[in-house]
């Protein structure tokens, strides 16, 4: 079983059951995930019904060490994504197969 889906695989979802061809697919995937980057990046929160939201957190610089050699660094202050799963989505996640 494939753990990774690509977006080669998600164009080929699209051309198959949409019947458009791969580089309409291709496009419209592209334009989607341009579509949902661009509200994370304005908005710092997305939310899409039935699957989850994604917000922007900023987190402060702090001291880190390197496990391997115990050198310290500082850890610079970044955003970060974080994900939480709709309860549908959930849901779907836990259902038993019958």
């Amino acid at each position: 079983m494939r753990i990774n889906l690509t977006k080669k695989d998600l164009v080929k979802v699209i051309y198959m059951q949409l019947g458009f061809s791969k580089l309409i697919a291709e496009n419209l995937l592209d334009d989607f995930l341009f579509s949902i980057t661009e509200n994370i990046k304005d908005e710092k929160k997305l939310k899409l019904s039935k699957f989850g939201t994604f917000t922007v957190r900023k987190k402060k610089s702090r001291i880190g060490r390197n496990p391997k050699t115990k050198e310290r660094k500082i850890i610079s202050e970044r955003n970060v994504i974080l994900f939480k799963a709709s309860k549908e989505f959930k849901e779907f996640i836990n259902l038993k197969e019958k």
